[in-house]
């Protein structure tokens, strides 16, 4: 299939599209309002305080002479879906007091040949230009390995798009965080280059009562026990508990209850996990 030419036109529009997807925002969590497992948190922690400690590292400690190339930091989120990857982008931004830009692969694919690499350097740039903390959610789609058996037009154009990556992540001496649900999909090259990964799991019974708690607005009247939806599901996500606490509100509301009923909040979670292993089944 012939690749499409561009047009002046349609160049230009594609252009302004592209500029307008790249716009930092301020972040829309704090550290303080992520739940974490402890250790998970440490690691965040570790992170978000890299601006603190930059100084007495690298000009106190001499780290400038041995690690000349290292003032940029890359940080990998990987982990479960729902675990509170995103979150955590957002609070380390947050926590750096600066705003964050995030890119999807949706937002730089381009059909036109050629046109995604030039995409992605426009993100670094927009970074740059408003010293925003750069955030690719789904990493994967983007970070991934390398095509080694060329056939066609688009193998040559994701091999470029690799390639263009790693150049601007070797220049780029700034922040980069990634979250991605697959990180064995990552090119080893892509590995190396990241300083830092951090695995998200899924919350420990005392990270599930919080987040329990957290989801469950004191407005509401309900008869739930915390301890006893934290002990009664296990493997499920922070995003799962928030949807099935809104879930069961609404049933709880068209059902016109005084109360939300925690058989209707079990039910509710009963319903993600039907949906979840049959999601599983498929894969």
């Amino acid at each position: 299939m012939p690749i499409k030419a561009q047009s002046n036109e349609e160049s230009r529009v594609r252009n302004d599209s592209v500029e307008e997807i790249f716009i930092p925002e301020e972040p829309k969590w704090s550290l303080d309002e992520i739940i974490l497992p402890e250790d998970v948190k440490n690691q965040i922690l570790d992170v978000a305080t890299y601006a603190d400690n930059s100084h007495r590292v690298f000009e106190l400690w001499g780290f400038k002479k041995t690690h000349k190339f290292s003032r940029r930091i890359g940080i990998n989120l990987y982990g479960a879906p729902g675990t509170g990857k995103t979150m955590a982008a957002h609070a380390i931004a947050k926590n750096l007091g600066r705003k964050i830009l995030i890119v999807n692969y949706a937002d730089i694919e381009s059909k036109f040949v050629g046109e995604t690499p030039k995409n992605i350097r426009k993100a670094f740039e927009a970074a740059q230009k408003s010293n925003s903390i750069l955030f690719f959610d789904e990493a994967d789609a983007i970070l991934s390995k390398r095509v080694t058996n060329m056939t066609q037009a688009v193998d040559v154009s994701v091999n470029q798009t690799r390639s263009v990556m790693l150049m601007l992540m070797n220049e780029f001496q700034d922040f980069i965080i990634f979250a991605t649900n697959f990180i064995e999909n990552f090119d080893p090259a892509f590995m190396r280059r990241i300083s830092i990964h951090i695995k998200f799991t899924l919350p420990d019974e005392a990270c599930r009562k919080k987040l329990w708690r957290m989801y469950t607005p004191p407005e509401v009247p309900n008869n739930l026990d915390f301890d006893e939806l934290a002990k009664k599901f296990d493997g499920i996500s922070g995003s799962d508990i928030a949807n099935a606490m809104l879930n069961a509100a609404f049933k709880a509301a068209r059902l016109k209850l005084d109360e939300l009923d925690k058989n209707l909040v079990f039910e509710a979670v009963e319903n993600i996990l039907v949906s979840k292993r049959a999601n599983a089944g498929n894969s």
